[in-house]
C-alpha cells in the first residue's frame, strides 16, 4: 500500500468514526427527551388521578363553589387529551389553566374550615402539591434535553447528518403565562 493510500483509508477511517459518533450522539439525545417526557407523563398520569378523589372531597362542602370545581374538571380533560396526543403546546396551555384551577380551588377551601380540617383533603392536597412540584422539576430536565437536542441538530456539521437521518426538533413544554400570575383570593371569595 502507498503512503497516500494510507492516508486515504486513515482519513476515511477517522471521517467514518467521527460520523458515527455524531449520529450516536444524537440518537441519544434523542431518547433523553423522550425518557424526560415519560418521567412527566407518569406524573401527570398520576396527578390525574388523584384530582377525581380531590373533586369528591371537595363537594361534600364546598356545595356553592360548584363553578371552580367544574373549571378544574376541564382543565383535567384538557391536559389528559394533550397528553394522549403527545401535544406538547396544548399541553403547556392546558396545564396552566389546570394549575390556576388549582391554585383557585385550594384558595376558596380556606373558606371552608371542615374541609380544610379533613384528613382526605389535606392527603390529597399535600399528594397533588407534591406531584405538582415534581412535574415542575421534571418540566425542567425535559425542557433542558429538548433544549440540548435542538441546538444539537442545529449546529454544524451535525446537523448535516440531523437531516440526512430526519431527526426532528422538539417543543418545550411552556405553560401559559396566566399560571405565572398569583391568584386574587379576594376576588375569589367575593365572586
Amino acid at each position: 500500500m502507498t503512503v497516500s493510500g494510507f492516508i486515504f483509508w486513515g482519513l476515511t477511517a477517522v471521517s467514518l468514526f467521527y460520523l458515527i459518533s455524531v449520529y450516536n450522539g444524537l440518537v441519544s439525545l434523542k431518547h433523553s427527551v423522550s425518557k424526560a417526557w415519560a418521567n412527566i407523563d407518569v406524573l401527570l398520569k398520576q396527578r390525574h388521578d388523584e384530582l377525581p378523589k380531590l373533586i369528591e372531597t371537595c363537594k361534600q362542602y364546598m356545595k356553592f363553589e360548584q363553578e371552580t370545581l367544574e373549571n378544574v374538571m376541564k382543565s383535567r380533560s384538557s391536559v389528559a387529551a394533550a397528553r394522549q396526543q403527545s401535544d406538547i403546546p396544548a399541553l403547556g396551555q392546558a396545564e396552566g389553566a389546570l394549575r390556576m384551577g388549582l391554585g383557585s380551588l385550594f384558595a376558596v377551601a380556606e373558606a371552608y374550615p371542615d374541609l380544610k380540617a379533613d384528613q382526605t383533603f389535606q392527603h390529597l392536597q399535600a399528594r397533588i402539591t407534591g406531584l405538582e412540584n415534581d412535574i415542575a422539576d421534571r418540566r425542567e430536565f425535559y425542557n433542558e434535553s429538548v433544549n440540548n437536542n435542538n441546538v444539537r441538530i442545529e449546529q454544524f456539521p451535525d446537523v448535516l447528518i440531523a437531516r440526512f437521518f430526519k431527526f426532528k426538533e422538539h417543543n418545550l413544554l411552556e405553560f401559559a403565562n396566566d399560571e405565572k400570575t398569583d391568584v386574587n383570593v379576594s376576588q375569589l371569595f367575593n365572586s
